[in-house]
């Protein structure tokens, strides 16, 4: 099973974020000034307006992930017309990839995607200098990536480089959109009211369960991973059908997730589960880690049940290196998941979602110039 971990030290993300594969130091200067350049020649060019809306994901490699990408970009310059807009990656591992043509076999195309220090530097540049500039997290919850997003900002406006004019960085106006499930009392029950709107044909009957990402209890910044539990909650009070488990967060995995299920009596009958990424994109883990034929290795061609997958839980709860596809739809769980009760969407191909950051972008827009040192963290 793929699964992106992520760095810890600060250097070592900032390096990698660059997209640098050697040590060398002219290497490393070259890749730089190279990216630098290729940025701001992208920015010169498709500049038309005096303010700029950086949009950032996580990133992917799958050409339905890019798609997606396209669509966001398409609707917000619909909806945001006197803003240019422009999409970044936070992940160096889908920078590299999605250049290298990771999935180009399976027909992704070859893509570019810069992290935002680059942006941000060509925002400033001399013949460009943006009066107001919006950076919008494509993040689902409040965690570790959107952290990486306020230090971008943080690192720009505080000119980390030294290499932006102190005089433009004085007038700049920045703002930032904070992301999808940022507040518990507004944006969770919004997401769910949506997404009920969206499935609630197939939760009528059966069962529907979304797989978030999620962070290990080490990297659960601002105690974000509880977003997935105020979402279930709150989708469970529109039908009791809805389940949102993660592929990260300790106490939530899929054998939790099945737990839950059976302790709501809803494994009998047998019951189709519909499966669905809780991800801006449907990307890796929504092909592998959801939707995949993954399974331990010892049942590869061999006869298994379902109780022998629930034997194979590690320490933590998990059954690893199976999908939830197959976890699921093992004979004995009593319940039917496979391929036709696939949802492969991302979050950001459903428009009635979408608007929700789209929201909290025209906030941003709204409201006062971000106080960059304390930032739009969450307090609960």
């Amino acid at each position: 099973m793929k699964k992106i971990k992520f760095l810890t030290l600060a250097a070592l993300a900032a390096f990698f974020t660059l997209g640098l594969t050697s040590c060398d130091k002219f290497d490393t200067q070259y890749n730089y000034k190279t990216y630098q350049k290729a940025v701001n020649e992208t920015v010169k060019k498709q500049k038309k307006n005096d303010k700029a809306i950086l949009l950032v994901a996580f990133g992917s490699t799958w050409q339905q992930a890019f798609d997606a990408f396209d669509a966001t970009i398409d609707a917000y310059k619909k909806a945001f017309p006197t803003y240019d807009i422009y999409l970044s990656y936070s992940s160096a591992i889908c920078i590299n990839r999605a250049a290298a043509g990771e999935n180009a076999a399976a027909g992704a195309e070859i893509r570019n995607y810069y992290a935002p220090p680059f942006w941000l530097t060509a925002f400033a540049q001399k013949g460009v200098t943006y009066s107001e500039i919006v950076v919008q997290s494509l993040q689902v919850i409040p965690g570790e990536e959107y952290t990486r997003v306020i230090n971008y900002i943080k690192d720009f406006a505080n000119n980390a480089n030294g290499d932006i004019d102190d005089e433009y960085l004085s007038k700049v106006v920045l703002k930032l959109g904070v992301p999808l499930l940022q507040d518990p009392d507004t944006d969770v029950p919004a997401v769910a009211a949506a997404l009920n709107n969206l499935y609630k044909t197939q939760a009528a009957n059966d069962l529907v369960a979304f797989m978030g990402h999620g962070n290990p209890d080490s990297y659960d910044t601002y105690k974000a991973n509880v977003r997935y539990t105020q979402l279930e909650t709150a989708l469970q009070a529109i039908n009791p059908n809805y389940f949102v488990g993660t592929v990260d967060m300790m106490e939530n995995f899929k054998p939790h997730v099945y737990a839950r299920m059976q302790a709501a009596g809803k494994t009998t009958g047998g019951k189709k589960l519909y499966l669905h990424p809780l991800m801006s994109i449907d990307g890796d883990h929504g092909h592998n880690d959801m939707a995949g034929d993954d399974l331990p290795a010892k049942f590869e061609g061999k006869n298994y049940t379902f109780a022998d997958l629930q034997a194979e839980a590690n320490d933590e709860g998990e059954v690893e290196d199976c999908s939830w596809k197959i976890y699921f739809g093992a004979t004995g769980s009593g319940l039917t998941c496979n391929n036709e009760t696939m949802i492969e969407k991302g979050l950001l191909e459903l428009p009635t979602i979408r608007q929700i950051w789209m929201n909290h972008t025209q906030a941003a827009i709204n409201g006062e110039p971000l106080d960059y040192y304390h930032s739009k963290n969450p307090e609960e």
